[in-house]
């Protein structure tokens, strides 16, 4: 009797330091801003934590538009996730309209980022991820925002960082070993935007394309032209098309110059589980198999 009394006094504060003590040991809800971030996400966190992801598979982060189950998640998560660098441009709003109360972690903070001018303006490039070696930075992010919000997991994090950050390295130069018999004047792309610049800086891949860094800028009549005369000059005999933009510009450019197509790339978003493309690691190889492939070809 004397034990059951002392516990049944104890369920109070138990109560008031955890909720229930049915939530004890539960995964933290987090919710990331798209698939691919998502992903990377629930590598860091492991058992420990529940990812959601607000874009959702073969969705265009860009032109995302938010609805009330969004807004929902996001105040039920007790850790949001961007990646940053005006990737997001909606994410504002959707605080805003959901009543979250935290502050994202930006995962891209203490990348080297690219930076060019478009309309006369200075912009960054946002699609980190297409580099392993960037996202590296974003695991160290991750598993210091993950251990501060879980300090009893920090060591389940950490070796979860560690094991990833090895795979991230190992992708690098699964990269540079596939490019490396193909001659530079050979390593030239025609896509839909300039998204894979970080992969190009990294590799040493030229990617044309008639889009600028969003989807949503637009091309004039003029710079079509010009990049159509720019393909025939360098003789740029690939392009591809990307799984969450409209392919239609591409291929009229591509019939213009007589490029042909090597297939789809998965840049800014995951596949369906039952694609080709269902987490971040498989989206990498994949791509660069694709595009080593036509490189090939074309030498």
């Amino acid at each position: 009797m004397i034990r059951k009394l002392t516990l049944l006094c104890a369920l109070p504060l138990i109560t008031a330091l955890y909720g229930s003590t049915a939530l004890a040991g539960e995964p933290i809800k987090v919710v990331a801003s798209f698939t691919v971030l998502a992903d990377v996400v629930a590598q860091v966190g492991g058992e420990h934590v529940a990812v959601s992801s607000l874009v959702g598979p073969n969705g265009d982060p860009h032109e995302f538009e938010p609805s009330p189950a969004d807004a929902k998640a996001l105040k039920a998560a007790k850790l949001t996730f961007i990646s940053g660098e005006g990737l997001e441009g909606w994410m504002e709003r959707l605080i805003s309209a959901s009543g979250y109360e935290g502050k994202p972690v930006v995962v891209s903070d203490g990348i080297t980022l690219r930076s060019m001018d478009e309309d006369g303006k200075t912009v960054t490039d946002p699609h980190v991820w297409n580099s392993p070696v960037n996202v590296k930075v974003w695991v160290d992010n991750i598993e210091a925002a993950l251990a501060k919000a879980d300090p009893e997991d920090a060591a389940a994090f950490n070796a979860n960082a560690t094991a990833y950050k090895a795979k991230l390295d190992a992708m690098d130069a699964y990269a540079n070993d596939k490019f490396a018999d193909i001659p530079e004047a050979n390593r030239k792309i025609l896509t839909s935007h300039d998204a894979f610049g970080y992969l190009g800086r990294d590799y040493g891949v030229t990617f044309l394309s008639p889009l600028g860094l969003s989807t949503e800028t637009e091309a004039s009549a003029a710079d079509i032209a010009k990049l159509i005369e720019q393909i025939k000059t360098e003789h740029v005999k690939s392009y591809f098309l990307e799984n969450s933009n409209d392919p239609r510009l591409v291929q009229q450019i591509a019939k213009a110059t007589g490029a042909e197509s090597g297939g789809e790339l998965y840049v800014e978003s995951l596949s369906e589980k039952d694609g080709p493309a269902p987490t971040y690691e498989q989206m990498f190889r994949y791509n660069i198999d694709q595009l080593s492939a036509a490189m090939a070809k074309s030498s």
